[in-house]
Formats: structure tokens, sequence, C-alpha cells
């Protein structure tokens, strides 16, 4: 079966894989971006906490989403479609418990059932969690999950096929202290805090916008939570949860995406959507490379500066820093920029892998698995921390590659996007875990490719 991506519309079919792209086109257009998956997909779980219905407004249509839909309704969580359009009602009202066989048949490689310990326990006094998978781009322990259940008094029995969870004397508050701000020890410890009796204290908290809209939703269903600058979060447990309403926080690693995308196609793309405050870091790296963006009400305009792009150095960390998602696409941008970068990767160890593609096509980076040092680095250095050099700019060819993980796997699209000649990209299915409308969202924009399989 072979699809246009030009000459008509392309369904965002489950089965499609590979697609053949013809590089050298601007992408020109506009985008709409719908919530953040990782607001999304956490605020379905945080429904469990309620006695009564929840609704989801700006639910992306993405891989993730259906996961953890079905995984809801695996524990008798009924969800439909709701009124408005990308809504979801959810009624938890029929919960109940479910199995290691069927979560694991539902959860396939996403790593959001370890999310449904606390919720569960509160709920039902007991969880399952399978072996989790996830993007391999580095290991991600899920130590610093069970050891914050731990400090609630959950029981954990690691078992051959996963883990049991219990809670026989119930779940009380903690004073818990993150050794590193991961942003799913804290969505754990606040879905498992908001219902324990006492008062919860989190030091060493994320605080992404995700996060901050992740609260939001609690304290729309009575959860009492407060946080100070200093990464310190309280939780006062309360007796009873009720359902919420709620508008997503928008994706902005997909806004992130599409603004790259612009960049080294020297096309111009506006993100519907996208807001000027939650992107204010991403946006001065942007500046900075030689891109220029219209901010309005209704979203953000990315092209490409009339100067040639610049060489950049950029530290990825946890927020307000730079984000490790937006590394990837930024780095294909990097390869067209005159000059020398360097990309420190500071909070996952293994997520250069993508640039093996990058160097077939032409481009000449080299990365540093020990990570390099440099004078003008401000965040501090990581045990696991790698470095990527990228020289340039340097034409880019077609080839054939598979994508290795979700951001990697954009970051090849663009990257083809923007070569002369065809490439073959395989494995387009993971980018559907993140990208809403992956295909149509490319067609709209102009890109020639066909589906092929």
């Amino acid at each position: 079966m072979t699809l246009l991506g030009t000459t008509g519309t392309t369904l965002q079919n489950p089965s499609v894989d590979t697609i053949e792209i013809r590089g050298g086109r601007p992408l020109r257009g506009q985008v709409d971006v719908r919530g953040a998956k990782n607001l999304a997909t956490k605020a379905m779980v945080a429904s469990l906490l309620g006695s009564t219905p929840s609704t989801l407004r700006d639910v992306p249509s993405i891989r993730d989403v259906e996961v953890v839909r079905s995984l809801l309704e695996v524990h008798g969580v009924s969800v439909t479609d709701g009124e408005e359009e990308a809504s979801l009602v959810l009624d938890p009202a029929g919960a109940e418990s479910a199995g290691f066989e069927e979560i694991d048949a539902h959860s396939g490689s996403s790593r959001i059932p370890i999310l449904f310990c606390g919720p569960l326990l509160h709920l039902l006094g007991q969880a399952f969690i399978p072996d989790l998978g996830g993007c391999r781009i580095g290991d991600r322990p899920i130590d610093f999950h069970l050891d914050a259940l731990r400090n609630f008094g959950a029981v954990v029995d690691k078992q051959p096929n996963g883990i049991r969870l219990s809670a026989p004397d119930g779940l009380h508050g903690a004073s818990i202290e993150l050794p590193y701000p991961s942003v799913g020890a804290t969505e754990q410890v606040l879905l498992t805090a908001v219902r324990a009796k006492g008062v919860t204290e989190l030091r060493g908290a994320a605080i992404e916008p995700e996060i901050m809209d992740l609260i939001g939703v609690l304290q729309k269903m009575g959860a009492i939570i407060s946080y100070e600058p200093n990464r310190v979060i309280f939780i006062e447990g309360v007796e009873e949860l009720t359902g919420y309403d709620h508008r997503s926080l928008f994706d902005r690693n997909e806004a992130v995406s599409w603004a790259c995308a612009a960049l080294v196609t020297d096309g111009e793309i506006f993100v519907k959507g996208a807001r000027q405050y939650e992107l204010l870091t991403f946006l001065n790296v942007f500046r900075k490379v030689g891109g220029d963006f219209d901010i309005t009400d209704d979203g953000i305009t990315f092209r490409r500066g009339e100067n040639p792009l610049k060489a950049v150095m950029v530290e990825t960390d946890v927020h307000p820093g730079f984000m490790t998602d937006w590394q990837q696409p930024l780095i294909v941008a990097l390869t067209q920029a005159e000059g020398t970068s360097v990309v420190h990767e500071t909070v996952y160890e293994n997520r250069f892998g993508f640039t093996d593609a990058l160097v077939r096509m032409g481009a000449d980076i080299v990365v540093h698995k020990d990570g390099i040092d440099a004078a003008e680095r401000r965040v501090a250095r990581r045990p696991l921390e790698q470095a990527a050099v990228i020289s340039g700019p340097t034409p880019l060819k077609g080839i054939d590659m598979v994508v290795p993980d979700l951001r990697g796997g954009y970051s090849h699209v663009i990257a083809a996007l923007a070569a002369q000649g065809t490439s073959r990209v395989t494995g387009i299915k993971l980018i559907s875990r993140g990208y809403e409308k992956f295909l149509d969202k490319l067609t709209a924009l102009g890109a020639d490719f066909d589906v092929v399989g």
C-alpha cells in the first residue's frame, strides 16, 4: 500500500511503519499542539483518586494515551469520549484489581503502570507492576518510586514476573528527599501523598510545568498542596477527593520539535497552542542559533533568521533548564550551523545513539561518552553524562534508517526532510507514542513522502 504525503490526505494508520522521504523541501504551514503527553497520561491516572467522574480536555490522540486508557479500563474504570472534541470522561466507580498478565498485555513498552501504585493502594489496598519498558535512552530505575512507596508504608514484594505492592495498614505521610529531581518520582509522591494520612514533605522535587499542572489537577480534586522555591513540596493528606474538570497544558516537547523542523528545513511553521512562558529557555537558545519567532496569544511562529545559523553550547538539565527531550531535534539543526557546537547531556546517559544515523547522512558529530569539561559550563557534571560535538555546516544525504526512540526518531525524520535525496525511515509507529497525527501534520506542512508499509 502506498499513500502519497503531498497529493492527498494521509490518515494516522497504526499499521504504517515505514515512509520514504524526498528531502530538500522547506516545511511551511500550521500545526496544532494539544495537551502534553507528560501531563495528560498522569492526569488520567489521577482520576483513580476521585469519588466522582473526571473530565480531561485537550487530550492528544497518541499511543501513550491509548495505553493508559487501556490500563484504566483493565482496572474497571469507565473511559468514554467527552462532548468536547479531544476530551475524555473517566469514572472510577467500578475500579477493581487486575492481574499481572492483563496489565502486562496492555502496558506494552510504557512505564506508566508504576504511577498506578499509589492510587490503587488507596483504592484497593494492592497494586501490581509488570516488568517495565520505555525508550532505550538510558537507565530509568524505579528504585526512587519503590523507596518512596515504602516510606508511605507500602510493602513491596518483588516476584519473577513483576512486583506486588500492598498496604495492610494503609498509607501515611512521609518525609522524602529525592537524590535527583526525578519527574516520575515526584509524580509518584504527589499521587500517593494526597490521600495518605498526615503531611508529606518532599525535598528535591521536580518542578516542570507538567508537574505544576498535575498539582493544579489534584488541587481541583480537593488536595492541599503547597510548594517552595527550593524544590520543596508539602502535601496534606485528605480523606476524600472528587473528580476534576481540566484542560491540559500544551505539549512543550512537540512545540519545540516543530520549531526545530522549521529551522533545519529553512521553513516557517506556526505552532498553534504554544506559549512563551513554558518555552523561555528554549526560545533563548533558538534565537542564539539564528532562529526567529513571533509570539501571539494563539501560538508561536518559528522560522530561520536572515543570517546563517550559528554554533552554540547547550547543557540539558531539569526545569527550568534546557530539557533533554529538546536536544535531539536541535542537534539536527546544529549540523547546519557555522562552527562547532557542543551539547552536554546531563539527564540521561545514553541519548546520543540517534546521531549514528546523522553521521551516516554526512553530519560531523563526535560523541564523548564520558562527557567533556568546558569553562563556560553552568550545570554540575554528573557521573553518567555525555557530550556531542557538532561541526558544521555539513550537507546531509538521504539514507535508510531505523527509529531508535521517540525523540530520536522524530529527529531522523526532520533530518531526512532537510537532506538531499531519498531516505527510508522504518519504525514510524514509535513516533506515534508522542506526536498526534504525525503523518497528517507532515502532509499539511508540505513534506514530500510516501507511506510504504
